[in-house]
């Protein structure tokens, strides 16, 4: 029986590497999903004069005027979501692109919330993607710090060497070998279901 005193078992992953694991990812993709949100939305309106008719409203996203923005937002939350798949130096490599990114990107939130843009500026959608930068930069600056001694994925998700199936007398593997036994006991008009 283990209580909270209970030390965990040799090669088990502490909790507050999981713990620390989870927050560095939650920031990375909530980040950097707000940031890629925030850089769609409509950040400037120009109003276009057309003679007599009432003026047209043109608007333009975070995308328009700062194309760069999204993408590496986008590039953020497969980053964010790597951090789960890799381990060691790879992660930690890994947390350092992501504090790059997400500086990158608040860098950009930031100019667009001093940038003078023609007509109507909406400041609250470049001060979001600021926010989100500095989260996803938070994330990867985590990860690179501490990301070495955060638990990997488990084995199960591990290609295995081609050594280690069971094999037979005849060299074939089990589950090969059970699958053809069934098939022939099909061809010979038996139930292989039936023991």
């Amino acid at each position: 029986m283990s209580g909270p005193d209970t030390p965990a078992a040799p090669g088990a992953p502490s909790a507050p590497g999981r713990r620390e694991l989870t927050y560095a990812v939650l920031l990375c993709l909530a980040g950097a999903g707000l940031a890629f949100w925030a850089a769609t939305r409509t950040w400037s309106v120009d109003l276009i004069s057309r003679g007599s008719l009432p003026s047209a409203r043109h608007g333009r996203s975070g995308v328009d005027l700062l194309p760069w923005l999204s993408a590496l937002a986008l590039v953020g939350l497969a980053g964010g979501g790597a951090v789960l798949a890799t381990r060691g130096k790879v992660r930690r490599l890994l947390g350092g692109l992501l504090a790059l990114l997400g500086a990158a990107v608040a860098a950009g939130g930031g100019y667009g919330l001093v940038a003078a843009f023609d007509g109507e500026v909406s400041r609250q959608w470049p001060a979001l993607c600021l926010l989100g930068g500095v989260l996803a930069a938070l994330g990867g600056g985590l990860t690179a710090a501490r990301g070495q001694r955060w638990p990997a994925m488990g084995a199960r998700y591990e290609r295995r060497s081609g050594t280690g199936a069971p094999s037979g007398a005849d060299g074939r593997p089990a589950t090969e070998r059970g699958t053809r036994e069934a098939w022939d006991a099909l061809d010979r008009g038996e139930d292989p279901t039936v023991s």
